[in-house]
């Protein structure tokens, strides 16, 4: 929300300097982004006349003009604006001038082959407004080597607010000064605006077909205006926060969206058919909208339309067929009241953000839907001229009066700040609440302030005490809660940390330890990258974005999406883990996941060409999370695939049995890859930590570390096997053989093809045997051996001969 201090001051009486309105706005809650002063900026900019142009030799859109600046001889410079011509005056920039608009600082320079120093500027190299069809073009009376700053009365100061979504009513300059006058800082003194009588009836109907979208809507016609220029200090106000000055009637629409945060629209009553009508939209409906883009409307939407065409996207954006232009005599002023919530399903729909959707989403003051019609009136008549007809009110506007049960002494049990009762009263009787004094308060909520009290209007009951006391507690002065530290007991504190805390930062430290980054995303998704992981069991009702619309139930996409970043940004391979929670229908899971891709090793002299990720590497990964989490991973088992987004035959799970899953690895399916724009083998792994098992007893220490005393053997064998058996059913068989003297089984080699029986391959296992209370015999490892032989056959395992 931007605004100028001598608009500010239009409705604040005060003599509190610029950096004390700053401070006290900051103190109100209502957070300063920035002041900027556009003087300083523009200060070496002067105002020049072109005395002559002439084609420029070697292009045919160039011109060369010889230009005086009011100092010295005049200069050359070469310009491509289309309405430079001999005679006119415009704002001069010399060499060594920086031009904030476009970032530069000018320089004798050769354009073509024509020398150039400096330029004539436009409104958007100034940062004045988005215009830049021409230079800015000045009247003949223009004084020539004069700052234009100066001459322009460009010395105000513009300040950004940044306004919270629960705050509508400071969407305007007027919020905003009532907001400073109950801090202090000065005397609210925003006139009352006065009914205009009309003098004709109506001649459109005006009405609403859609009471829950549209509840009130008003309007009345003017006739016999004239729509020019709007005048300078009306042009300059809207300049400097960014708006572009486009005719009266419709800067006087844009000027009372800012002034009064109260949007309304103009529309040419030529181009009108029939009754003007707030309605559903049918399903299907196109609408040509003021930014030039065709937007197609369902029935969820609200419009205003006529018998034959679409005219506005109700509350969020005009259209072009009834746009006003020079030409327009006779309009009708439109000033309705539009349901909040259907304001921001419709711009999130459509894709669109404007001033009027960021006011009517949060919802405008239902007690000014009269009162901003009349001032809209009264303007077009003063700046246009013409005579205004009666009002004409379809609907009824919802304004429930809200009455809340305070007690003054709820502001030290809720904010921790004693504020005596009467500071209480004038506070709040500054900021609009008319207040009925008793042992509990009657506090009247104006009409401006929807986000205090919420209830019943069909009951009249409302609660909002809290409410009143952040009133109360932000304009008496957050500085003032005093700064009490928790009490604590005595002694060493003892570890806060949950079990499932602890379980996540040893996952996360072995994870990180292991060289992968990590990222945190949001925890909503779009509904087509959830599609793919099952899709998303809850949806938000007012999401921020359309992308982020869907609580997410993996934290792949998230990573996914992370991941092609990277890798559109020139990263050979990423690696990038996540803890969070998937928030499935049961219930939220917290959970680990993980990505890889891209090169896990580049290319070099001593490994030939670079190498990817594949399964293994996943799975090698998700072991280590479940090492570091104490599941004994010796025992875990490796099962099929259960979840679609995995390449059927290059994933798993790991689980302590079919029911007790902690892991799924792998592959990520070519499908899914391809939906994410990622190319190539991406292996992904989730840790399901809220599946790994609480141990029945918790380890206050580290057991001692006790080296064996007799030196380990290692055995080889080669099994051969059926091609389709899982390897992990060999290798638990032959550490069952003995539980106490094998220690470790690995998997070294994997024969398949000429010389085996069909339908075998051939396994080789290094078994490393640990001797416990002395060294065994000859006999005993041959013992050993058989036990193992014996073992593997009970898994369909024959010894290779």
């Amino acid at each position: 929300m931007k605004f100028t201090l001598s608009w500010l001051k239009d409705h604040l009486d005060t003599t509190a300097t610029l950096d004390e309105i700053v401070a006290a706005l900051t103190e109100c809650g209502l957070e300063v982004d920035g002041v900027t002063d556009p003087a300083a900026a523009l200060a070496p900019f002067t105002i020049a006349e072109v005395l002559t142009a002439a084609p420029h030799p070697q292009a045919d859109k160039l011109q060369v003009l010889t230009v005086n600046t009011g100092t010295g001889a005049p200069m050359q410079v070469v310009c491509g604006a289309p309405n430079a011509r001999a005679g006119m005056k415009g704002v001069f920039g010399g060499p060594g001038t920086y031009v904030p608009g476009s970032g530069m600082t000018l320089k004798v320079a050769s354009i073509r082959g024509v020398e150039s120093n400096g330029m004539m500027c436009s409104m958007r190299e100034l940062e004045l407004s988005d215009e830049h069809d021409g230079i800015i073009e000045l009247p003949a009376d223009a004084p020539v080597g004069t700052a234009y700053a100066a001459y322009a009365d460009l010395g105000d100061p513009v300040l950004d607010v940044s306004i919270t979504p629960n705050r509508q009513d400071c969407m305007g300059v007027q919020g905003i000064a009532r907001d400073l006058a109950a801090a202090g800082i000065g005397t609210l003194k925003t006139p009352l605006v006065e009914m205009v009588p009309g003098k004709f009836a109506s001649p459109i109907e005006l009405r609403t077909d859609d009471v829950e979208g549209c509840p009130a809507f008003l309007g009345r016609v003017v006739r016999g205006v004239a729509n020019g220029p709007s005048p300078e200090w009306l042009q300059r106000r809207l300049r400097a926060i960014g708006q572009k000055p486009i005719s009266a009637l419709v800067d006087i629409t844009n000027y009372i969206t800012f002034d009064r945060g109260r949007p309304l629209h103009v529309y040419d009553l030529a181009k009108l058919d029939g009754a003007l009508v707030a309605r559903r939209a049918r399903a299907g409906e196109t609408v040509e909208a003021l930014n030039g883009k065709t937007y197609t409307l369902d029935d969820s939407m609200t419009v205003i339309a006529d018998a034959a065409h679409v005219h506005d996207i109700g509350g969020i954006m005009g259209g072009m067929l009834s746009g006003v232009g020079a030409t327009t005599t006779d309009i009708v002023i439109e000033c309705a009241y539009f349901a909040p919530e259907r304001i921001g399903a419709t711009g999130r729909k459509l894709g669109i953000f404007s001033d009027a959707r960021a006011r009517f989403e949060r919802g405008v003051d239902p007690g000014f839907v009269v009162a901003g019609l009349e001032l809209a009136t009264s303007m077009v008549l003063d700046l246009c001229g013409g005579e205004a007809s009666t009002v004409v009110v379809a609907g009824h506007v919802p304004n429930p009066e809200k009455i809340v049960a305070y007690r003054p002494a709820r502001t030290l049990a809720l904010a921790g700040v004693s504020v005596d009762a009467e500071t209480q009263a004038a506070i709040l009787a500054r900021l609009g609440f008319r207040v009925e004094l008793g042992e509990t308060w009657q506090v009247h909520v104006p009409s401006w302030r929807r986000d205090v009290g919420s209830g019943s209007a069909a009951s009249n009951t409302w609660d909002g005490e809290a409410d009143i006391v952040e009133e109360v507690v932000r304009i008496h002065g957050f500085a003032h809660i005093p700064s009490t530290p928790l009490p604590r007991a005595e002694g060493v504190a003892r570890p806060t940390a949950t079990p499932a805390q602890l379980l996540e930062r040893r996952v996360r430290r072995a994870i990180a330890a292991r060289g992968l980054y990590e990222a945190v995303t949001w925890s909503f998704v779009s509904p087509e990258q959830a599609a793919p992981f099952g899709g998303g069991a809850w949806t938000l009702e007012n999401p921020i974005s359309t992308d982020l619309a869907t609580m997410r139930p993996s934290l792949l996409p998230g990573l996914l999406a992370a991941t092609r970043r990277n890798l559109d940004r020139g990263q050979p391979g990423v690696r990038l883990f996540e803890l969070g929670q998937r928030y499935l229908s049961d219930a939220e899971h917290s959970t680990a996941a993980l990505v890889l891709a891209g090169e896990a090793q580049p290319r070099s002299w001593q490994s030939g060409a670079a190498t990817g990720y594949d399964a293994f590497a996943a799975k090698a990964e998700a072991l280590a999370a479940l090492s570091a989490a104490g599941v004994p991973v010796e025992r875990l088992q490796v099962l099929p695939p259960a979840d679609d987004w995995y390449h059927p035959g290059r994933s798993g799970r790991l689980g302590l049995g079919p029911k007790t899953i902690l892991a799924a690895f792998g592959e990520l399916h070519p499908t899914v890859a391809t939906q994410f724009d990622l190319k190539g083998r991406i292996a992904v792994a989730e840790i399901f930590l809220d599946a790994i098992p609480v141990p029945r007893t918790v380890k206050r220490s580290r057991p001692v570390f006790a080296p064996p005393a007799l030196q380990a053997l290692t055995r080889d064998f080669a099994f051969l096997v059926p091609a389709d058996q899982p390897a992990e059913t060999l290798l638990r068989a032959v550490r069952g053989a003995d539980k106490l003297l094998v220690t470790d089984v690995r998997l070294f080699d994997r024969f398949a093809g000429a010389g085996l029986p069909e339908g075998l391959i051939s396994l080789a296992l290094t078994v490393t045997i640990q001797p416990v209370e002395r060294s065994l015999t000859d006999a005993e490892i041959e013992a050993l051996a058989g036990r193992i032989v014996a073992a593997a056959a009970k898994a369909a395992a024959t010894l290779r001969s």
